[in-house]
């Protein structure tokens, strides 16, 4: 995918693009390998420091440049997983020098931290896009999530676990502020649709959230568990969800007239709470916007 189909990431504002995609590029300290071995990198790592309010010369082809080096982290750590894919072997596909790469990102960790924000957001937006046809019931909403994690294996991984495509990120530390995003955007959300009657009464938010994550997580995870005959295509597998979710947390009624119409709203206003959330970290990690003091 191009930058220009990228989401939308607004304009450099941060790090340094003085240089060409040269050799002279490089670190000009630092080991061979140069930063990359995960958080306790810091930018003295033969990175260049940052000036946050500078704009590089050219911002769309710094924005352009940060999407293909992503494009080939991408590549690579689905090709070869995260411990075996070295900064060196990107910028060599990728056709920049590797201190190159430290103009927009001063480890490695803080890469591929970047990469999987773009694909969350490339995500978000995607499914923002297919709910606009839909009733906008918390089914669709699963179901539309389970449909787009199912096509994306470098997020199906992150959401698993899976150390044998992400290796030592799935150790990271998660972020602390998952809580407090919850709270402020999907609490209102469900409690919106409980008022509306979408969802069972009966059960407490956190009874929802447990009972929505357990269906999410168990349809992902079954097709490592069984044999290949009993696992559904993707498509059905994400309609599985889709329903197991209807059953188990909606009202089982089916609301109409103003009800419809604000559950639907809800849902829509849910989506882009969290789309604007994705896409503001995303900014950050390309250096499009600057960090907050």
């Amino acid at each position: 995918m191009t930058a220009q189909n990228r989401p939308d990431d607004g304009s450099p504002t941060g790090a340094e693009d003085d240089a060409e995609d040269g050799p002279g590029d490089g670190p000009r300290t630092g080991t061979k390998d140069g930063p990359g071995t995960g958080a306790e990198d810091g930018p003295g790592d033969g990175a260049r420091p940052r000036r946050p309010g500078r704009p590089p010369r050219d911002a769309a082809r710094h924005l352009e440049r940060a999407h293909r080096i992503l494009d080939t982290a991408g590549e690579l750590v689905l090709d070869r997983g995260y411990d075996a894919t070295t900064i060196e072997d990107i910028a060599r596909r990728a056709g920049v020098a590797k201190g190159t790469i430290y103009l927009h990102w001063r480890t490695r960790e803080e890469l591929f931290a970047a990469l999987l924000r773009r694909e969350r957001a490339e995500m978000a937006a995607e499914v923002r896009r297919r709910a606009e046809d839909t009733p906008g019931r918390l089914r669709d909403l699963l179901g539309l999530l389970a449909a787009e994690l199912l096509r994306r294996p470098l997020l199906r991984a992150s959401l698993l676990g899976d150390s044998a495509v992400l290796g030592g990120l799935t150790r990271a530390k998660r972020d602390d502020r998952a809580d407090a995003e919850l709270r402020a955007g999907f609490g209102p959300y469900l409690a919106a649709l409980t008022r509306h009657g979408a969802l069972r009464a009966d059960l407490t938010p956190a009874e929802h959230v447990t009972a929505l994550s357990s269906i999410l997580y168990g349809f992902l995870t079954i097709p490592r568990l069984l044999p290949g005959a009993y696992v559904p295509d993707d498509g059905r597998l994400a309609e599985l969800v889709a329903d197991a979710c209807g059953r188990t947390l909606e009202s089982g009624t089916t609301p109409t007239g103003d009800d419809a119409r604000e559950i639907r709203r809800a849902t829509l206003r849910y989506i882009d709470f969290v789309l604007e959330g994705v896409r503001h970290k995303l900014r950050l990690s390309l250096g499009t916007e600057e960090t907050p003091r």
